[in-house]
């Protein structure tokens, strides 16, 4: 019920921010997307020294996960965009392993029915930049405040631990669109930044389709990759995304 709760809380949110924004007369446009996360592997170590490393993609089983993301874009004179990014993920895995794992200071034994939610909801602010080489490419490079709410936690039948995390992280936005035939365009479009200490990396290939002048439909490929790698937590997770989605210039 609480996760329930959850979604429905950020999705009112978003909904209420696009309802205020879209009352000024300047240029918005709605971008929805959905379809299925699938994992490729999530290796997770908490503690880093003292936990034990282990596989929610290998060791136990991660079912494809239905997902839905929302952004608002809110473009200004001809090459220039702020945007509001909601994208929650939550992700589920069941099984066993054949020795004790200790997460976050609990101990649970060999061979026993596990089971763990793996939680990364995104909140991004995003300013792009764009240049435009005629009328069919367009670059763009700006930067994104994100806001990580994360938490990872295993269960058995009678407890429970979990590893919550609230963080900004910086990343830096990039965009290629290439329109090679009309209406078709090829979109290149993500957040990345790399240092010691872990990685971000959200990038999308897609195409899009222009069905009027106010809406546009989409289909394609989504990677988010990444994680941390300090004396806390040791995570590192990849996750696929196939997607459709839909543009409404409000």
């Amino acid at each position: 019920m609480s996760i329930i709760w959850e979604k429905t809380r950020i999705w009112m949110l978003f909904l209420l921010t696009a309802v205020l924004l879209s009352a000024s007369p300047a240029r918005f446009e709605l971008d929805i997307e959905s379809g299925a996360a699938i994992v490729s592997y999530s290796d997770i170590q908490i503690p880093r020294s003292t936990g034990t490393l282990i596989s929610f993609s290998d060791e136990l089983e991660t079912d494809p996960a239905f997902f839905m993301r929302g952004r608002l874009n809110y473009y200004f004179n001809r090459g220039n965009m702020l945007s509001i990014l909601v994208a929650p993920l939550t992700l589920q895995a069941t099984g066993s392993v054949e020795r004790e794992v200790i997460f976050e200071g609990e101990s649970f034994a060999p061979d026993v029915t596990l089971n763990t939610v793996y939680r990364f909801n995104s909140y991004r602010l995003t300013y792009e930049h764009f240049w435009f080489a005629g009328d069919n490419f367009r670059f763009g490079l700006g930067l994104s405040a994100k806001i990580r709410d994360a938490a990872i936690s295993i269960a058995d039948s009678s407890k429970i631990s979990e590893k919550t995390d609230l963080g900004f992280v910086p990343l830096i936005k990039f965009s290629f669109a290439w329109q090679f035939l009309k209406p078709l365009t090829l979109v290149l479009d993500g957040d990345a930044l790399g240092a010691p200490q872990g990685r971000a990396a959200d990038v999308s290939l897609s195409m899009n389709g222009d069905v009027s002048e106010r809406f546009r439909v989409k289909v394609g490929y989504r990677v988010l990759e990444g994680g941390s790698d300090v004396e806390e937590v040791y995570s590192f997770t990849w996750v696929n995304y196939l997607f459709a989605g839909g543009m409404l210039r409000l």
